[in-house]
């Protein structure tokens, strides 16, 4: 692959990670991390480098939202009471 058509897969990839679709940033930091850090120089390398760094950011960002709204609602749900039940999707029996 041309490393033009590599940077224009990364920037794709980034923009998708802003469409509530943050394992595409994951993806993006994984599969263009050596192409941004360990590869001899190039000419698109440093906007690969900016893309995968944001990228990885952001997919961490995410992470750490998704663990804490979990833990949150894990702890929390059975004193939310009805509105716990109108979010959740399966309702755990034996607490009232």
């Amino acid at each position: 692959m041309k490393d033009e058509d590599k940077l224009n897969l990364c920037r794709w990839y980034y923009k998708g990670g802003f469409c509530f679709l943050p394992f595409l940033w994951f993806l993006n930091s994984v599969w263009f991390f050596s192409e941004a850090f360990r590869r001899p120089h190039f000419e698109q390398q440093k906007e690969i480098k900016s893309y995968v760094i944001r990228s990885a950011v952001g997919a961490l960002l995410w992470i750490m939202i998704l663990v804490a709204w979990i833990v949150l609602f894990q702890l929390k749900r059975a004193e939310w009471g009805e509105f716990a039940d109108k979010i959740s999707f399966i309702i755990p029996t034996g607490i009232p």
